[in-house]
């Protein structure tokens, strides 16, 4: 740790031209033209399916969701009432005074590592720092992080440990873009925000039309190398602020650092940007709470969360259903798609029963359906049926899936067809109809995966007709094996 401001800018400055030296010496460089020579990561491509995790300070409080720090210092709210009422005025309980609440003492992440591998899960990716400014990892540059206070444990590093014992890839996140406004509310009343003493946690709280300052930037860019460097993640995901064309040339240079350091590592690394922070060649497109109607050639990923109303753990979560999660991934997986899914933590460091149990039914359903999901590559089409899903972001809730809609994916000669729902009687593929020209193999069998029992089925120019099994290998969407007749 920095003994002084002065000794924390020499610092800084240090790692800025360490920045410029490993990039001359890398094979990217800090353009556009050199970061669209990226290629998305075979693992990445074949992995399919993620953990999210948020879990932080903010899960103390549990009242609202993941943006409570902000909210308890935006006057007459909803939140700044519940905390006033609970905690006392903010000039006397400010976000900081959670941190000796927040103790994670049951945190145990070979635990975390173990479900999250039954889960299914082929990669993990924590949220290293939120837009509170509370780091969970080892922070070189200032005190408050999960490894100086609180936890007293770099919360990161160790779950990077376990997660890669197991063989899962790891990844993190960061949000500190976001930081520079965060708590811009507690500059305009008294509140501990106003006070010097904390400004490297509350950060510069400026309003969020200021553009961010060039010590911001620099900042900004030290830290998220020094991500890298210390935990050699797989994947780093940013937040929607970068877009703020301010982060334009630092995000050209992050990412020309990141990419040479995974070469020098022999490590297949990716970035994940939200709208149009990069170009679409340079890295991995991501969709927060929302999916896209149609394949795209490139691979992209949609983010969201076991709950409807939160990121983090709040008491009154909204829980979504392990089948609809499931037909979610099967949708999106048919598009080229992956999906990463937030977990929401306690303070303490469990995970709530419910989102066990939701993983263990996911986990339960890609043991007998895996091999349609994980290696795949989208058909022709991504399916057929009646709902329209919505594309883009915060979609969710939209559109309810049928058993009349089917997803496609293909591995080899091999092609799964996937009803979202499980139909009830006979079910009619019309994309396999004879009449066209998407499958003109002639088919050999059709399999129920997880089933001894034989599928009934026939071709025609209706398409493929089939009545599954009465008995149900898995509670949720069953998967169909279509293989070509031998020659």
């Amino acid at each position: 740790m920095p003994e002084s401001t002065e000794a924390r800018n020499e610092m800084i400055a240090r790692a800025l031209k360490n920045i410029d030296k490993v990039i001359a010496a890398g094979p990217y460089s800090a353009s556009w033209e050199s970061l669209v020579n990226f290629h998305v990561p075979q693992w990445y491509e074949d992995a399919k399916f993620g953990i999210f995790i948020h879990w932080g300070l903010y899960s103390v409080p549990a009242f609202f969701n993941e943006w409570y720090p902000r909210h308890m210092y935006i006057e007459g709210g909803q939140v700044f009432r519940h905390h006033v009422k609970t905690y006392g005025p903010q000039s006397k309980f400010g976000y900081k005074d959670f941190i000796p609440m927040f103790k994670a003492e049951k945190f145990d992440p070979d635990y975390w590592a173990d479900l999250f591998k039954k889960a299914g899960a082929r990669y993990v990716v924590p949220v290293a720092e939120h837009h509170d400014g509370f780091a969970m990892y080892d922070c070189s540059y200032h005190e408050w992080t999960a490894a100086k206070m609180g936890p007293k444990r770099d919360v990161v590093g160790d779950l990077a440990r376990s997660v890669r014992k197991l063989g899962l890839v790891f990844g993190l996140s960061s949000h500190r873009e976001e930081h520079w406004w965060f708590f811009d509310g507690g500059m305009k009343f008294d509140s501990d925000v106003r006070d010097p003493r904390y400004r490297s946690l509350y950060g510069p709280a400026q309003p969020e039309s200021v553009p961010p300052d060039k010590e911001w930037l620099d900042e900004w860019l030290v830290y998220t190398c020094e991500l890298v460097d210390k935990y050699r993640p797989q994947i780093v995901w940013f937040d929607w602020w970068i877009n703020n064309p301010a982060y334009e040339p630092y995000l050209k240079k992050f990412g020309a650092y990141y990419y040479s350091r995974g070469a020098e590592w022999g490590k297949g690394v990716a970035i994940n940007y939200k709208d149009k922070a990069f170009p679409e060649q340079a890295a991995v497109f991501d969709i927060e709470r929302g999916q896209l109607s149609d394949i795209r050639p490139l691979l992209w990923q949609t983010d969201t969360s076991v709950s409807r109303n939160s990121w983090g753990y709040v008491k009154n979560q909204d829980y979504k259903t392990t089948g609809s999660i499931v037909s979610d991934l099967v949708d999106i997986v048919s598009k080229n798609g992956a999906l990463l899914l937030n977990v929401c933590p306690k303070p303490d460091g469990t995970i709530p029963k419910e989102e066990e149990e939701m993983l263990l039914g996911i986990g339960g359903w890609l043991a007998i359906n895996g091999e349609a999901i994980y290696g795949t590559r989208p058909w022709k089409v991504y399916g057929e049926g009646p709902t329209a899903v919505v594309a883009g972001g915060f979609q969710e809730g939209k559109y309810t899936f049928k058993p009349k809609d089917v997803r496609f994916t293909t591995k080899g000669n091999v092609l799964y067809a996937v009803p979202l729902v499980w139909p009830e009687g006979e079910l009619t593929i019309q994309s396999l109809s004879t009449n066209l020209s998407l499958y003109t193999d002639e088919i050999g069998s059709v399999e129920l995966l997880g089933s001894d029992e034989p599928v009934q089925w026939s071709r025609g120019k209706r398409g493929l007709k089939v009545v599954l099994p009465r008995r149900r290998p898995s509670e949720y969407a069953p998967v169909l094996k279509i293989t070509k007749a031998k020659k």
